[in-house]
């Protein structure tokens, strides 16, 4: 077997234009993920980063893992978008079905629905719709609360379930600030990443769902069938 000489092996060659946009998208993306380190209000830095991540290499190569599921794949393929939902209406089904908590829990948050932005003219963007759209439906269906820790579970959830990177780069950028600055309290974020990673494996795909066909059907029988023991601190 001939033995390679590393001399010989020459770096991969990128178009310079093509180059370009890659350290204009890597340095943006950096922006958005020390943003996050150092600002007490992170949702707008939590957007840009997500708006550049979308389109990425790695978001490309999520999309395509995630349609080895015929069941995603048709959901993707479809641009699958019910039309906006009544949170009144969904009040009146029972207390311990999925429309009932998930119109319970906006009401609580203070939102009237769910309205996004996002010019869906790919599979990456119309994933990161769906996703944005259905984030609070995850929360219930895991059991994941909004605290900052707990948020972060469900980022791992996300990760072992489709790959999403902007998971990836909340999930780093969690475990660098808790390590500088809470330090304390890092045991519970790796547990709670752990429990989140295994949850994520376990369950059938979530993004596969139609959740809003059967807002009726019980949260505990929607997480049986997901295959999901809801998450507890």
């Amino acid at each position: 077997m001939p033995t390679l000489n590393p001399a010989t092996i020459q770096p991969l060659k990128l178009d310079s234009e093509v180059q370009r946009q890659l350290n204009f998208q890597f340095l943006t993306a950096m922006k958005g993920f020390f943003t996050l380190l150092t600002t007490e209000d992170s949702l707008d830095a939590v957007d840009e980063l997500s708006s550049i991540l979308v389109h990425s290499r790695a978001f490309e190569l999520a999309a395509e893992d995630m349609q080895l599921n015929p069941d995603v794949a048709s959901l993707i393929q479809e641009r699958y978008s019910p039309p906006a939902h009544d949170l009144e209406q969904l009040l009146q089904l029972p207390p311990d079905s999925l429309g009932y908590l998930y119109a319970s829990r906006l009401k609580e948050l203070g939102f009237e629905r769910i309205d996004l932005d996002i010019d869906i003219n790919s599979d990456t963007t119309y994933i990161e719709y769906r996703w944005q759209q259905t984030h609070d439906i995850w929360h219930l269906i895991t059991g994941f609360s909004a605290s900052s820790i707990e948020e972060i579970g469900l980022q791992a959830f996300y990760l072992a379930q489709f790959r999403l990177p902007l998971a990836g780069m909340l999930i780093a950028n969690a475990l660098i600030g808790m390590i500088l600055l809470t330090p304390e309290d890092l045991p519970q974020l790796l547990e709670t990443i752990a429990q989140g990673w295994m949850m994520g494996l376990n369950a059938k795909p979530l993004f596969a769902q139609r959740w809003e066909e059967a807002w009726q059907k019980p949260l505990s029988q929607w997480q049986a069938e997901l295959n999901i023991q809801p998450f507890k601190a």
